[in-house]
């Protein structure tokens, strides 16, 4: 069920027994699960069906830290969030990365990969994924032709993944029939959580209050609450409810917000390849993203480089990705920024500024360089490829000083903007400069391609052409301890009965992989624990839409849940 927030008559009071902030992949996600499991649930989402600007303007803050776009068109505040704009990558962490590392500073999570591989099979029906196997010897025998193959490799320090592509699962769209039809689930469209009240204690939360941009409020109460707005907004909501504890929620420690991190991403070196591996699709960017030819099982793949685990630890360096980044002719030219841009446009991404007509203009006087770069990238005939270089992205070191605060500046609806500053460690750019090396000396070993390296990072400023990939993360982190964690291994914020947080917020470090499919990995984790927790004598769980929550006597107990949640604590417990 849908309804319209600015529908809905002034000060009302809504009652359910779980409140889901943000409808991005860890809210739909767990609204799915709650209804499956017969749990009345109630999910809030800022914006509507699409975009609209003034809702977008509630993201935009201040950057403070290294040159980083966190706003405007990389992220999606409407229904299905952020996986509106995501390129479908699919690779579940390393085992190693969730391992506490002696030359990286607040590292290891407080369990294995053994925890979440349930869960990271279950999230291929979700994102519309194929086999749950990401070996690459399981895909070589499908893919092994000429233009499609797995490269030799042969030092002993290099290594070669798969990642699996989702169509990509835009959730707003996939699931919102399932949403319409559900019984259990009401999603509150145009409601922007502007505050978490508790009581006097700030030991439960007792309402989220509402907030429409047309100026009607409501207040949404619950047994349970759940953020799930995103890795700036979760530390936003806890660090501007700040009525009860004036450092903001969960932020005992003053580590709500920090830890901030994101994938730098950075191009570099010249690739000059052997006639045997000049055409290979796998491992080039512009050639394997989403492309139908580099397919195996029915599913798209892409393949990319990583250094071994037993290198990581002998050469103390931090995980990474690389693959090849092939160059079309008129790439980087004013007329190819202005058709890139008028593609951003026509997906309705968020471009302040933008005009139509000017990039017309520039596209007409380059006509060359429009045409060329337009039919290279719709083609791809490798006549046209100007070069080839080496890209990757790098895993940050967890940086104290890497954070999301709150600004002076306020928005529309009374909310302090934030303030974020993205830092990097200098391991990061020894880990990019090796990274590079080590892949240089195997590509050259292995007869797949001579390598021009540039001049290394390490030493120097980062370079304007360093790029984030919108990956928000760390800000809400998961610890065993509360010095160094928000929220508990559970996803509970510390000292709050309550109040869980679900997403990349939660993330302790955050490998070299993409995020979306352990967030949903780490969600359907929580759903469990939540419906867990629903089986406490405090718990209230109700039924259906519009029914009055009702209180689950201290002797009823697992008898009064739903048949669908009685039996998964069962499971649970045997």
């Amino acid at each position: 069920m849908f309804i319209d927030t600015r529908q809905v008559d002034e000060g009302h009071a809504v009652h359910t027994t779980v409140c889901i902030v943000g409808a991005g992949v860890a809210g739909i996600t767990l609204a799915l699960e709650m209804d499956r499991l017969g749990i009345d649930t109630c999910l809030l989402e800022s914006g509507g069906y699409t975009p609209d600007d003034e809702t977008r303007d509630l993201y935009r803050g201040e950057n403070v830290g290294l040159p980083y776009a966190f706003a405007d068109g990389s992220r999606s505040r409407y229904l299905g969030g952020s996986s509106n704009c995501w390129g479908g990558w699919c690779r579940p962490l390393d085992p190693w990365d969730f391992h506490k590392r002696d030359w990286v500073p607040h590292s290891g999570w407080p369990f294995g990969l053994e925890e979440l591989a349930p869960y990271y099979a279950r999230t291929h029906a979700l994102l519309r994924l194929g086999p749950d196997n990401f070996d690459p010897a399981f895909w070589e025998p499908a893919i092994d032709r000429r233009d499609v193959r797995r490269v030799p490799l042969v030092t002993g320090h290099v290594r070669d993944t798969v990642a699996q592509f989702s169509p990509p699962a835009r959730f707003g769209k996939l699931y919102r029939k399932d949403l319409e039809r559900s019984r259990f689930v009401r999603v509150f469209l145009h409601a922007n959580a502007v505050n978490i009240d508790t009581d006097a204690s700030a030991s439960r939360v007792t309402c989220i209050e509402v907030a429409t941009l047309t100026g009607r409020r409501i207040a949404v109460h619950a047994k349970r609450f759940v953020l799930a707005a995103g890795g700036i907004e979760n530390a936003r909501l806890l660090l501007a409810s700040n009525r009860v504890q004036p450092a903001g929620l969960g932020n005992g420690h003053d580590i709500v917000g920090r830890f901030f991190m994101d994938h730098p991403r950075i191009m570099s070196a010249s690739v000059h390849f052997s006639k045997t591996w000049s055409r290979n699709k796998l491992y080039d960017i512009k050639y394997h993203y989403q492309n139908a030819a580099v397919s195996a099982h029915g599913t798209p793949i892409s393949s990319q480089f990583a250094l071994q685990p037993e290198t990581l630890r002998s050469e103390r360096l931090l995980n990474a990705r690389a693959w090849f980044f092939s160059t079309f002719y008129g790439e980087g030219s004013a007329a190819s920024e202005a058709l890139i841009r008028c593609k951003q446009a026509w997906l309705h991404k968020d471009q302040p500024g933008w005009r139509l007509r000017d990039d017309a203009a520039t596209m007409l006087a380059h006509p060359l360089d429009t045409i060329g770069f337009g039919l290279t990238r719709l083609l791809q005939p490798r006549a046209l490829i100007t070069g080839v270089k080496l890209q990757a992205i790098v895993e940050p070191v967890p940086h104290r000083d890497s954070r999301v605060s709150l600004g002076e500046a306020r928005d529309r609806l009374g909310m302090p903007r934030v303030k974020v500053a993205w830092r990097l460690d200098e391991l990061v750019k020894r880990t990019f400069d090796r990274t590079f090396a080590l892949l240089a000396d195997e590509l050259r070993a292995s007869g797949v391609a001579r390598v021009e390296l540039d001049a290394p990072l390490e030493g120097h400023p980062w370079p304007t052409k360093l790029e984030g990939t919108w990956h928000h993360m760390g800000t809400t982190r998961m610890h065993d301890s509360p010095r160094e964690g928000v929220v508990d291994r559970h996803c509970k914020v510390r000292g709050i009965a309550n109040l869980y947080v679900a997403g990349s917020s939660v993330f302790p470090t955050v490998g070299a992989n993409f995020p979306t499919i352990t967030i949903t990995a780490l969600t359907l984790r929580l759903a469990e624990h939540l419906v867990r927790s629903l089986g406490e004598p405090d718990a209230v769980v109700t039924l259906a839409p519009g029914r009055q929550p009702r209180a689950v006597p201290p002797q009823a107990g697992l008898d009064t849940l739903p048949f669908a949640a009685q039996s998964l604590l069962r499971a649970a417990k045997e």
